[in-house]
């Protein structure tokens, strides 16, 4: 036999095969053919203002807190280092919806996205996706850019959802259902966005325990001795007490969460859908929301996907983080990835298999919705978290909305007859450049690590590991980063930081 008869061979072979497939596509009827796989429906559902460890299954003791998010994530992945990139509301949603961070799509902060920055909503839409919002739609800006089929404050009972009842669970079940409904009607795939209100403020219990003139609905409280309390602050009875009223919303979150994913069951449309859950940052309290901690940043972030996903499975090895979101959706529906993003695609991880360039999270903080300018930005793996503060001069006070309630004005009180709670609200008030924590040892990041000679080779380390990252992600705040040690350099940033404040102040839309 020569060298070549086995090739020959195989092209008769081939060439046979083909003949035999060419006959039977001649001769077979449409019915017998394999239709391509159904496009997935895709499901986001998202809580404002909850702290990761304020779900069950990622570590609060609090018995049947979170029952419905437990069980979705018993039904699906379980991402242990998942982190937003911004922990503000409008911002990060804004982020998750284009795939990049806010200084690259054109929303530091409570403002409208660049015209020319695609979002999820119209990639999906170009396929044939019927698009539909639950809450938080004006935060969602500008809203041609979301090209949203279906909006229940504008087409379903506009004064009873648009009152606060993004915190109903009975109304989440009701428009979630009524959208389904549709998509099926349509004979469409859909993709809906529900965003319960929940936990944020107003807490059940509180003074202000309604929206406008509506009572919301309160379905569970709790007493302050029932409560997990968080280690981030100090364990006073004012503060504990609205700790136990902000469990109280935790709880009804997690009804709007069941209430949807019933809705999903009921359609009969469960099989084939994506579903992803998650939480913007963590809780209004100091420390937490609008900051840079790993209490500010970190987030339950679960995806479940009958057939795709394997339950009960949990990734605790890779740092995946908002902008990864739109990415991930995009593949699962068949859409190659788009230029520009800052994120990419969970789908290896999904599938069980490890995924490259995953050792850290970067995150980035720059104004509050008073447009004011405090810009941070934050290196972490899990380790250490470093935290570079560009507003810490001494003089500038953070404020916002984690310092409105009960708990920041006992913190002030408390700190007159208590040296430890004085220095955690100076702290607060004005920061220091500078801080570096042991992730492993100290979550509640209550040790600052910066000023230790023991752990000033891995300070450097993160130092060098920030450049590498702002670089990467087109950080406009990488060159005053860099020439931070100069004198005026900090300074001449943070004017700059005030006049894109002021910007943003005449783009602002609601």
């Amino acid at each position: 036999m020569t060298r070549n008869q086995p090739k020959l061979r195989s092209l008769a072979v081939f060439l046979l095969w083909a003949a035999f497939c060419m006959a039977g596509c001649h001769t077979a009827s449409p019915s017998a053919k394999a239709g391509p796989e159904p496009l997935p429906n895709i499901l986001i559902i998202t809580a404002d203002d909850l702290n990761c460890d304020s779900v069950g299954v990622f570590g609060c003791r609090i018995p049947g807190i979170t029952p419905n998010i437990d069980q979705l994530a018993a039904q699906g992945m379980r991402f242990d280092q998942a982190h937003v990139n911004t922990a503000v509301c409008q911002p990060g949603r804004q982020s998750w919806m284009t795939g990049r961070f806010p200084h690259n799509n054109g929303a530091e902060g409570f403002e409208p996205i660049d015209l020319d920055v695609p979002t999820l909503p119209e990639e999906l839409k170009r396929l044939g996706y019927l698009n539909g919002i639950l809450g938080k739609e004006i935060h969602h800006q500008p809203t041609e850019k979301y090209q949203w089929d279906f909006i229940p404050f504008k087409t379903e009972d506009p004064a009873v959802w648009r009152s606060g009842n993004a915190r109903h669970p009975e109304l989440f079940h009701r428009y979630s259902g009524r959208f389904f409904e549709m998509a099926k009607q349509q004979n469409k795939p859909f993709f809906l966005i529900a965003n319960s209100h929940d936990p944020h403020r107003p807490f059940i219990g509180s003074d202000s325990g309604a929206w406008g003139d509506h009572p919301l609905p309160v379905t569970k409280e709790f007493t302050p001795d029932e409560i997990d309390m968080f280690g981030y602050l100090p364990d006073i009875p004012a503060v504990r007490k609205e700790v136990a009223q902000y469990f109280g919303n935790v709880y009804r979150c997690d009804e709007n969460v069941g209430s949807v994913l019933r809705a999903l069951k009921e359609s009969g449309l469960e099989d084939n859908t994506l579903v992803i859950f998650l939480a913007d940052h963590g809780a209004a309290f100091p420390f937490a929301k609008s900051q840079c901690y790993l209490n500010s940043t970190k987030t339950p972030l679960i995806v479940k996907w009958p057939g795709k996903v394997k339950p009960a499975t949990v990734d605790g090895r890779h740092f995946v983080t908002g902008i990864d979101l739109m990415p991930t959706v995009m593949e699962a529906a068949g859409l190659a990835p788009l230029d520009g993003f800052d994120g990419q695609s969970l789908m290896p991880l999904l599938k069980g298999r490890g995924q490259d360039d995953r050792e850290y999270a970067y995150a980035a903080y720059y104004q509050i919705f008073a447009q004011i300018r405090f810009p941070m930005r934050k290196v972490q793996d899990k380790e250490f978290a470093y935290i570079y503060n560009f507003w810490s001069d001494g003089k500038l006070q953070m404020t916002g909305d984690a310092s409105s309630g009960i708990t920041w004005r006992a913190m002030v009180e408390a700190a007159e007859s208590d040296p430890q709670i004085a220095e955690r609200v100076e702290l607060y008030r004005h920061r220091v450049r500078e801080e570096f924590y042991d992730v492993r040892t100290d979550p509640d990041s209550l040790i600052n690590l910066a000023n230790d000679p023991a752990y000033a080779k891995e300070l450097e380390r993160f130092r060098k590991q920030m450049l590498t990252m702002m670089q990467q992600y087109n950080d406009p705040a990488y060159e005053a980063y860099r020439d931070r040690d100069q004198p005026g350099v900090i300074d001449a940033f943070m004017a700059q930081q005030r006049e894109k404040a002021k910007q943003t102040g005449k783009n602002i839309r609601f």
